[in-house]
């Protein structure tokens, strides 16, 4: 429930305004969840007729300019494009630059710009070393939001998840796979966590707690292997034979090969203990659990 979350927050500022710039899976949700705050929430979506599109933001069409009036805090969960540039900074940074009343700017960004550390923990002292094109281009991005000197906060996410959005759905279409590489984590956190993330460090960044990275993960990074299992057991119901990485990889897609091809834990000590971030979903036990109550109450 999203009271959930808003009971671990504290109100924005009266007459704060949030825009969110790229309305998907996690748009929406942080767009929802300031709104319960009591905040004034703008978020864009690419075409008129789309859910929760309360502004177009694409390559053809210009953004009003009532949109930017009072806009206190802005957020960006559009990806680069495929040259590397930041669409929003490409077409809205003179805007921003001029929008006076604007006391935070956070950027989603990924885990991926460290790349592969073999298995072993990284931090936001880490330096990065995207290896992966799509990682490459994120890291440029940040870049160039933190070269505006605009007060922007950059948060790395790890794979996402969360109801309609996790291991169940493969898992009850029968098109699961086991695949099997020894020694492969992969950290991730809960869409719920992203939305509170966001809006605590928003709240956070007015009394000067400000790092310019922060990984935003929850606490368990683990094996594919250990999250289907327990997300069947919550389903009751059978597994797949596991598939050597080495035979499963000659049928990957070069998308999913490449999420295989690097091993990292990530590190979020930084938000949740030196900020005081609560997670919701600690780890995957607790976050599967979630999402299977959504799958049963929809049905």
């Amino acid at each position: 429930m999203i009271q959930d979350i808003v009971k671990r927050l504290d109100p924005l500022p009266p007459k704060s305004k949030l825009i969110i710039f790229g309305g998907g899976y996690s748009g929406q949700r942080i767009a929802s969840v300031g709104r319960h705050l009591g905040t004034q929430v703008l978020c864009s979506r690419r075409e008129k007729n789309s859910k929760g599109a309360d502004f177009i933001f694409n390559t053809e069409t210009e953004v009003a300019k009532e949109v930017f009036e009072g806009a206190t805090h802005v957020l960006s969960c559009v990806p680069p494009s495929l040259t590397g540039e930041d669409p929003v900074l490409n077409q809205l940074k003179t805007q921003l630059l001029n929008s006076k009343n604007i006391k935070w700017v956070g950027y989603l960004s990924t885990t991926g710009v460290y790349g592969d550390s073999k298995g072993e923990w990284v931090n936001e002292k880490t330096s990065p070393n995207p290896q992966q094109e799509r990682s490459i281009r994120r890291f440029s991005c940040e870049k160039k939001w933190l070269e505006t000197n605009l007060p922007v906060q950059i948060l790395r996410l790890p794979g996402i998840y969360g109801p309609g959005r996790s291991t169940f759905e493969s898992l009850l279409k029968g098109t699961i796979k086991m695949v099997d590489k020894p020694g492969q984590v992969f950290s991730r956190v809960h869409v719920d966590d992203i939305a509170g993330a966001v809006l605590f460090l928003i709240g956070l960044y007015s009394q000067g707690k400000n790092p310019s990275v922060v990984n935003v993960a929850d606490n368990l990074p683990t094996n594919n292997l250990d999250v289907i299992a327990f997300a069947a057991k919550i389903a009751k119901t059978s597994l797949p034979s596991t598939i050597p990485f080495e035979v499963a990889k000659e049928t990957m897609s070069k998308m999913a090969l490449s999420f295989w091809q690097e091993n990292r834990k990530v590190d979020n000590k930084l938000l949740c203990q030196k900020l005081g971030y609560p997670l919701i979903y600690p780890n995957f036990k607790s976050g599967l659990k979630n999402c299977f109550s959504k799958i049963k109450i929809n049905k």
